[in-house]
């Protein structure tokens, strides 16, 4: 039995700039960090004792006795692209639901590799569960997908993300002093809109009208390497983060018209009038989570105001998928 833990993010800046249409041409950058929500995958070999090969529970339940006739569509392809061939059993539980803009279908492929990566004795870097991932997202799966989800699930922590080149990718921790990532923390609330998007549909637009976005794809790359300088400079200045969020938050909602709703202007408009500095919907927009960036004094303000949105507190984490139980099934 293989039980994997594997961390949802969120992304402040560079969301956009993810996708290889864009990087490989012109290079991109994002800062994202985990957070101590997360997608648990167990997984074993099945017992030679039932009618079928492959049992999988998630929101469903399968059964099946070919690993083409599994309609999960990423747990069939990770099983054909590690060529499983013994019967399995697959249960996946979430900490957030899914299509809430925080990676979470990533961290579910980033983790089920990692499952049966640990259940056939082999292990791999984060580096090559995160290339595997995008590989079966997006060059397997075709889905409109950018590459900053299975990179930060794989390798846990508060980063910048730069992508493009030969090497694809690489990751940068941000080393800002303990003093400045818990105040930072303290100033972002989390809240979950309800409404359910596909993020696919939303990342499809953009991608069919990347050519006329250059202005606006090119300015939120800067905005990462920016955010970054807030974050090396001194703390009495970290408003500046929120009031970039807020700036980065309209350029996106420039790229096309299904990233926001008047619904979702009408909360951030409360948002702002309770004290909030800057904020964005996580991932593609549309819908799903709410991140806020406020002062702590005006949080309790800003709670009353959008008491009928789910308010989630979270924390950085550091750690990415890993195996939290390892135990073979003939001991």
């Amino acid at each position: 039995m293989i039980i994997t833990r594997t961390p949802f993010r969120v992304s402040f800046f560079g969301g956009g700039t993810d996708y290889p249409a864009w990087y490989r041409e012109n290079g991109g950058a994002v800062l994202s960090s985990t957070i101590n929500r997360y997608c648990y995958i167990s997984c074993r070999y099945l017992p030679p004792f039932f009618d079928y090969k492959y049992l999988l529970r998630y929101f469903l339940r399968e059964e099946a006795n070919n690993i083409s006739d599994i309609k999960h569509p990423s747990v069939r392809e990770c099983l054909n692209f590690l060529k499983i061939d013994k019967g399995i059993e697959m249960v996946h539980t979430g900490d957030i639901p899914a299509q809430s803009g925080i990676g979470s279908s990533s961290a579910f492929t980033v983790g089920f590799l990692n499952s049966l990566y640990a259940l056939t004795g082999k292990m791999v870097s984060k580096r090559q569960l995160a290339l595997q991932a995008i590989n079966v997202e997006q060059n397997i799966l075709k889905e409109n997908v950018g590459s900053q989800d299975q990179i930060a699930a794989a390798f846990g922590g508060f980063n910048r993300i730069e992508l493009g080149g030969d090497n694809e990718f690489f990751v940068y921790p941000i080393t800002i002093s303990q003093e400045k990532l818990i105040y930072l923390q303290s100033c972002l609330m989390f809240f979950f809109t309800s409404i359910v998007r596909n993020a696919s549909e939303i990342a499809s637009e953009q991608i069919k009208n990347i050519v006329n976005l250059t202005k606006e794809l090119k300015i939120m790359n800067e905005m990462t390497d920016e955010a970054v300088n807030i974050l090396n400079g001194s703390i009495d200045h970290y408003n500046d983060f929120g009031r970039l969020l807020h700036e980065s938050w309209q350029i996106k909602r420039r790229l096309t018209s299904l990233v926001s709703t008047s619904v979702i202007d009408e909360i951030f408009n409360s948002a702002y009038r309770a004290g909030a500095v800057g904020g964005k919907l996580c991932g593609a927009g549309g819908g799903g989570f709410l991140m806020l960036f406020a002062p702590p004094e005006a949080q309790a303000g800003i709670r009353e105001k959008l008491k009928d949105l789910l308010y989630v507190p979270f924390c950085f984490e550091k750690l990415g998928s890993h195996v939290v139980l390892y135990s073979t099934q003939d001991s």
